[in-house]
């Protein structure tokens, strides 16, 4: 199964604010530490909101935090709210439908998918050794080292690429 970039959007926006529980975060400071569309995580924290969330607050010393702990967002719960459907196949326009079984299969493998998605909340996540703050480029030698951490790649080889500007 695939998920729509809204859901992608979602997911990040909800991991980034439940890294920094203690402050108010804006959508151009998330925008900026994922390099996406501003305009599209306008819509996205908007829904979010809607649904529970996050919780906006307006104005010059305004932004977004979590509406709740992140131990209490279920990440399937939010998958539901920002996908449309969950059909693998079409099987309503399909004549074989009735006769193939697979209709029955494709449900129970949508509904092993988001059973699995249901065991894990906001706060599950980061479960690696990494500081998930030092991912974001606001920290370029932190986050050099993380992501060659991840990679099983000497750090300062990384760094010192970082560096030339060379990947």
């Amino acid at each position: 199964m695939r998920l729509t970039r809204y859901s992608d959007y979602a997911l990040r926006v909800l991991i980034y604010l439940s890294s920094r529980p203690e402050r108010l975060c804006s959508i151009a400071e998330i925008s900026r530490a994922y390099d996406i569309s501003n305009n599209h995580l306008m819509k996205v924290v908007q829904e979010l909101g809607r649904a529970g969330y996050v919780t906006t607050l307006r104005g010059r010393s305004g932004g977004i935090r979590l509406a709740r702990p992140a131990s209490k967002i279920i990440v399937g719960h939010v998958i539901r709210t920002t996908e449309e459907g969950f059909d693998l196949a079409d099987c309503r326009n399909c004549g074989l439908a009735p006769a193939c079984g697979m209709t029955s299969v494709l449900g129970e493998a949508v509904e092993a998918f988001l059973a699995v998605l249901d065991r894990y909340s906001f706060a599950d996540l980061p479960k690696r050794d990494i500081d998930v703050l030092a991912l974001f480029p606001l920290a370029s030698p932190t986050r050099a080292a993380a992501i060659a951490a991840v990679a099983g790649q000497d750090p300062d080889e990384v760094e010192a690429t970082a560096r030339c500007g060379r990947r």
